[in-house]
């Protein structure tokens, strides 16, 4: 029985568009989400509308136009496993296009900004916060692409890079419920890429009552639906992990509740 939760990528579309997740066809709310493939000299030209959107440069490097704004040329690592990447936040309404230099792998993450968003900005790889999370197998490293510390309506987006044989999103944390100081509700894609651009990862989406719980075997370029519940990942010993989580909901804040079984575990 096939998974309504995991989407797998459409290799060598035409359009270049492997992954195409829309509030509509993932029954939500707020998340957009695509992968996009160039190639050299291949323009991406997308017009705005009633979502603020962030640009993330996966790999390769693209000359970016937002309205009349040429932000020039953008991006240069050769895979998101070398560091962090350039991004640029677009608020709705507005044009923007994207040349490819060489062949790029482009991230299109997007959420409602009925307010109107805020200024179209680069964010540069050298501003973005990098962390290590966890410990011993836990331990995992943390890019803030766009944390809820920066301005933005609703969108957060990170990417999060986990070593061969670690866990990772975990201790199981969910944020389904508003629960004010404690918790906000956030619909969540999860992009994974395997470094080695094969094998496999594992993400279990679950609630407490059970009345969602499935485990999924994961492939390079898979998309993970989490409507709600926890979500950790684990990615087998040999095979590194990256993934870019895309985030919005009504509140823009990252407040978690951990899973009473893992409560004495440190996040």
């Amino acid at each position: 029985m096939s998974s309504k939760l995991l989407r797998h990528p459409r290799r060598s579309a035409p359009d270049g568009v492997v992954q195409s997740i829309t509030p509509e066809n993932a029954g939500w709310s707020y998340v957009g989400f695509e992968a996009v493939d160039l190639t050299a000299g291949q323009a991406m030209e997308r017009h705005g509308d009633g979502r603020e959107l962030c640009l993330v440069l996966l790999s390769g490097r693209a000359l970016i136009t937002v309205g009349n704004d040429d932000l020039g040329e953008l991006g240069g690592r050769g895979s998101p496993f070398e560091g962090p990447g350039d991004a640029v936040y677009i608020p709705p309404w507005t044009d923007w296009r994207a040349v490819a230099q060489g062949n790029v792998e482009l991230a299109l993450c997007a959420s409602p900004a009925p307010k109107g968003g805020v200024a179209t900005r680069v964010i540069r790889a050298s501003e973005i916060e990098t962390l290590d999370r966890g410990s011993g197998t836990n331990l995992r490293h943390v890019r803030n692409i766009l944390p809820d510390n920066a301005p933005a309506e609703t969108l957060l987006v990170v990417e999060v890079v986990t070593p061969g044989g670690h866990w990772s999103s975990y201790p199981p944390h969910k944020h389904d419920t508003d629960i004010p100081g404690q918790e906000t509700y956030l619909e969540e894609t999860y992009y994974h890429r395997l470094a080695r651009g094969s094998g496999f990862a594992l993400q279990r989406v679950y609630t407490e009552d059970g009345s969602l719980d499935e485990t999924m075997a994961v492939g390079d370029r898979d998309v993970v639906l989490v409507p709600r519940g926890y979500h950790p990942v684990g990615a087998p010993h040999g095979f590194d992990l990256w993934y870019l989580n895309v985030m919005a909901g009504p509140v823009r804040a990252w407040q978690f509740t951990m899973s009473p079984d893992h409560a004495h575990l440190p996040y």
